[in-house]
């Protein structure tokens, strides 16, 4: 499965990852001292939806056209509105990098990495563009190169307080898997504080759960003091069906207070919203070696 950003962009990955982004984001909003916000697999930053495909018919043109109950829901929405509004593109669709511009405070700022020129490049003239519309430059710096390898020049930052996202496109799949699991145990080893969040697809559910049992260990044996860490999964598809892309995960290392228990509520309801068939579920929970 080769899984790239401007190929899939607004499916029901991106819109079950981009409202998890935006709760963290605004949990640690929620102090006023500053944090980074580390993005290892940027992507261009903002996508054209104005060409409906299948992925985004069942995935962000679904959620905004369903009313919603849960705040985190209904604020992913209004950011959307807020950024098409803002830019003036009736159909944009907003990646993480764009997401956490339009989040950041003045004593916030943001490292974007990467690898490919011709993506960053877009991330920067997105990027340039928002700030205008925003009146200003914002506290964002690109980096080009390769983002499991970069986190280590940025972390731990100066605030010691930080999000940092790994979402990186899973075209070597094992070897992806293994490249996230070495990121977490170096971020957690360099900034055993900050928060984690790695997004992974759910296709092949026979190597899914020894990995994820490979990660909590890695990650429990890194420090004398074992991080939680917090598995949030929504899939609309069979978990084993080989077909296509089934599901999305995330990994969440030291989740911001109340994070499982918000993502407990919002999670079946986004379900709901964009379910397309009765093998559609959701799980958010703390991952332990029996789970």
């Amino acid at each position: 499965m080769k899984y790239r950003h401007s190929f899939h962009a607004g499916n029901f990955a991106d819109v079950h990852k981009h409202i998890a982004l935006l709760a963290l984001l605004r949990a640690l909003r929620k102090k006023d001292k500053g944090f980074l916000y580390l993005d290892t697999h940027a992507g261009r930053g903002s996508y054209d939806l104005s060409g409906v495909v299948a992925e985004t018919e069942v995935g962000v043109a679904r959620f905004l056209a369903t009313p919603h109950e849960a705040p985190e829901l209904r604020e992913y929405a209004a950011l959307i509105a807020q950024l098409r509004a803002r830019l003036v593109r009736r159909h944009l669709y907003p990646g993480s990098p764009l997401i956490a511009a339009a989040e950041l405070r003045a004593q916030d700022r943001a490292v974007l990495i990467e690898m490919q020129g011709a993506e960053a490049h877009a991330l920067e003239q997105a990027l340039a563009t928002l700030g205008d519309a925003c009146g200003g430059a914002l506290p964002v710096r690109v980096e080009r190169g390769d983002g499991f390898q970069r986190l280590r020049a940025f972390l731990p930052p100066p605030e010691r307080r930080g999000l940092t996202f790994i979402d990186p496109p899973y075209e070597a799949t094992q070897q992806d898997f293994r490249e996230v699991t070495a990121a977490l145990v170096e971020a957690t080893r360099r900034f055993p504080t900050g928060v984690l969040a790695a997004w992974y697809p759910i296709k092949d559910e026979r190597t899914l759960g020894p990995w994820q049992t490979e990660c909590l260990r890695a990650l429990r044996a890194t420090l004398a003091q074992p991080p939680a860490v917090l598995a949030s999964e929504l899939w609309l598809y069979r978990r084993d069906s080989r077909v296509a892309l089934n599901g999305s995960g995330l990994l969440i290392v030291n989740p911001p207070w109340l994070t499982l228990e918000r993502m407990q509520v919002w999670l079946p309801e986004l379900q709901a919203s964009l379910a397309i068939s009765a093998d559609a579920g959701n799980s958010a929970r703390i991952l332990s070696e029996s789970s």
